[in-house]
């Protein structure tokens, strides 16, 4: 596909901090926007900036954000052009990119068949080994027998992870340590994938013991070309969820940076990708091996935006509008150092959700300082949807400034009304270990005694 494909009008089908995300970088490109909210959002930050709004059901994501229907629709309605997905709900969903087609609509991010086989475990692993994108070892075929998942668990090796194929956030995964264990693992695994995911289907992996979560930014057009904008460590994290993230990963080198980045961004030039995808690595002793791939803008894409100087969110407009990649690889250029801190709306020892009144909100400010929210002082959080309610990302000439600047930031943020995770970010700056740098997956959990 060549042709340019213009749009004027786009609707951001989603809420939260993404939706006001994608509107300022549309709205500075000249775009129109179209917010769309459920009955619960309605008093939303969103809701207020956007040009038109339009309700498209109640609360529950399943109720609204969730219903293609209804988002097209709400398009059609506006005289919308085009749908941009953000990050969760159907952004990840090839029906709601064909959907989208379909109805005439551009959809700003992949094609369908990408979504659909970057999204399946089984098939995205086996595309990329094909690329040459270093895999771990371990079992992606149809043969779902527990018998002879049982076997090539054996000839894998013990540890395995049990992953589902269609899964994410960490549902349908287990770790086993030997093969007595087996068997209930797998069982629980299927069970769960299928309540959560509609497929019970399930890969084998090597367990990777201690490694650190390292991911590739990449970019690609409809005409050939690719590139990437460095890596970003995503090590800090709960139960398979990120808190913490930064750019660049401590330790990589420009060579190993080089390396695989190539890798990943030939990859997306023989699989016909289009538009912005991240590549997931785990990494342990100088060695990459491929989780998966995310079809969509990231939550932590702030941290790349600093210390490249590139809008994600614009080139993903740029792109689906058909226009080639105004960069070649050796454009992009790494400075400084940025983090990026999850605030949620949560107790910050027992991790239960705090929705509710917002009574002040002050964000902080100062140097190298970026704050994305849609809070605001009177703002009610609603319980239905994710806890995030703020990224605090810092940027320094160094990793140590951006810390110091980060731990002020989190000093100076004021949120009442709800509990947030504040704490838990303070706490973690100020170890040893974080400021060291290159901390492993299970940093987090053994630091809070879960592990």
């Amino acid at each position: 596909m060549s042709a340019a494909t213009p749009f004027s009008k786009v609707l951001i089908a989603n809420r939260g901090e993404i939706a006001l995300r994608v509107m300022r970088s549309a709205r500075a490109q000249g775009y129109r926007t179209v917010a769309v909210y459920s009955t619960a959002d309605a008093n939303a930050r969103h809701v207020m900036e956007a040009d038109q709004a339009v309700c498209i059901g109640e609360a529950l994501p399943a109720q609204s954000y969730l219903r293609i229907p209804a988002l097209i629709e709400a398009a059609l309605l506006t005289g919308a052009d085009a749908i941009h997905p953000g990050y969760g709900f159907l952004a990840e969903r090839e029906d709601f990119a064909q959907a989208c087609q379909d109805a005439g609509l551009v959809f700003i991010g992949p094609s369908a068949k990408a979504i659909f086989s970057m999204g399946n475990k089984a098939v995205a692993k086996e595309l990329m080994i094909a690329a040459g994108v270093p895999c771990i070892p371990g079992y992606q075929g149809k043969n779902q027998s527990e018998h002879h998942l049982s076997q090539e668990a054996v000839r894998i090796g013990y540890p395995v992870m049990i992953k589902a194929v269609a899964g994410g956030g960490g549902r349908g995964m287990r770790l086993v340590n030997n093969a007595a264990e087996f068997t209930e693992h797998l069982r629980s695994a299927q069970s769960e994938a299928k309540n959560a995911f509609g497929d019970a289907t399930v890969i084998l992996e090597r367990a990777i013991v201690e490694p650190r979560h390292i991911e590739i930014q990449i970019f690609a057009d409809r005409y050939g070309n690719a590139i990437h904008l460095g890596e970003r460590d995503c090590s800090v994290q709960r139960r398979h969820q990120k808190v913490v993230e930064e750019a660049p990963a401590p330790g990589i080198t420009p060579e190993q940076r080089a390396e695989i980045g190539r890798i990943c961004t030939e990859a997306c030039v023989r699989i016909g990708y289009r538009g912005a995808g991240t590549f997931e690595f785990l990494y342990e002793n100088g060695r990459f091996y491929f989780i998966e791939m995310n079809t969509r803008i990231q939550v932590e894409h702030p941290v790349t935006e600093l210390i490249t100087g590139i809008d994600l969110v614009k080139t993903q407009l740029m792109i689906a509008a058909g226009e080639p990649l105004p960069w070649r690889q050796s454009d992009v250029v790494l400075r400084g150092h940025a983090l990026e801190c999850r605030i949620n709306a949560e107790d910050a020892k027992t991790f239960m959700p705090s929705p509710g009144p917002v009574r002040l909100w002050h964000a902080p400010g100062g140097p190298g300082i970026r704050v994305d929210s849609h809070m605001y002082s009177g703002y009610n959080v609603p319980p239905h949807y994710d806890s995030l309610v703020a990224k605090l990302i810092s940027y320094g000439d160094t990793r140590d400034t951006a810390i110091a600047r980060m731990r002020n930031a989190l000093a100076e943020m004021v949120v009442e009304g709800i509990k947030t995770n504040a704490a838990l970010h303070q706490e973690i700056l100020a170890h040893a270990a974080f400021q060291q740098g290159g901390l492993d997956i299970h940093y987090l959990e053994r630091r809070l005694g879960l592990k």
